[in-house]
């Protein structure tokens, strides 16, 4: 008889620390209210470390069969991971959502095979940098490189605008204006057309109102930028 070296309580253990591990990244996304959340890091992390264990097991088992590879599934969770990293990602006009619960997917299948090979100290180091890079250094880029999205804000005045002004208001806003075009719609009527990079963390309704204050607004509006 073959000598199983993978016993059932390594592989109970190893199935329990894969679901610790995707639980762990999975409530973090969650909190945030991410498409992938809880349930779907679990399932990856766990089963992730039930194939790594099948990769382990089979030449075990068979220990007859020459050209058994314990890596080739392994390989192929990594690559397949891919297919639901893209489908966590969304295109919001010119903006992406969604990369870093995409990369979260791919490490908690990283974790889960890291488990299922028995790496327990090199997956404790992993989770806690991953859960660092998630939580602390999110507050800390959100600080001093807070994410900012592509719109266009268009403005008609009844009169001539005043573009320093314009210009003066958005930057209190942390507003960056990377383009601006001016056309004459109506016999006196200016339309201003401009592209900016709007902080998530602005209120765009204060924004269009402070607007308002720049002179004979007919008509103002921030949409997405296509």
């Amino acid at each position: 008889m073959n000598e199983i070296y993978l016993s059932e309580a390594d592989m109970l253990i190893r199935l329990c620390l894969g679901f610790l591990a995707g639980t762990i990244i999975g409530l973090e996304r969650s909190s945030r209210h991410q498409v992938a959340g809880l349930r779907t890091h679990i399932l990856i992390a766990v089963g992730s470390t039930l194939l790594m264990l099948l990769s382990i097991w089979l030449p075990q088992e068979f220990s007859s069969l020459k050209n058994g590879d314990p890596g080739r599934i392994a390989a192929q969770v990594v690559s397949g991971i891919g297919f639901l990293g893209a489908g966590a990602m969304i295109r919001l006009g010119n903006n992406i959502k969604g990369l870093t619960t995409a990369t979260s997917l791919w490490i908690s299948a990283a974790f889960g095979l890291a488990i299922g090979a028995g790496m327990f100290l090199a997956v404790g180091i992993a989770l806690t940098l991953t859960m660092f890079s998630l939580i602390v250094l999110a507050r800390f880029e959100q600080r001093f490189f807070p994410s900012e999205r592509n719109k266009v804000l268009e403005i008609t005045y009844n009169d001539n605008p005043d573009q320093e002004k314009i210009l003066e208001l958005l930057r209190s806003f942390n507003i960056r204006v990377l383009s601006i075009d001016m056309e004459q719609v109506k016999s006196k009527a200016i339309k201003l057309r401009l592209l900016i990079a709007i902080p998530d963390s602005a209120d765009s309704r204060q924004v269009i109102k402070t607007l308002k204050t720049t002179g004979k607004v007919a008509r103002i509006e921030i949409k997405e930028k296509y």
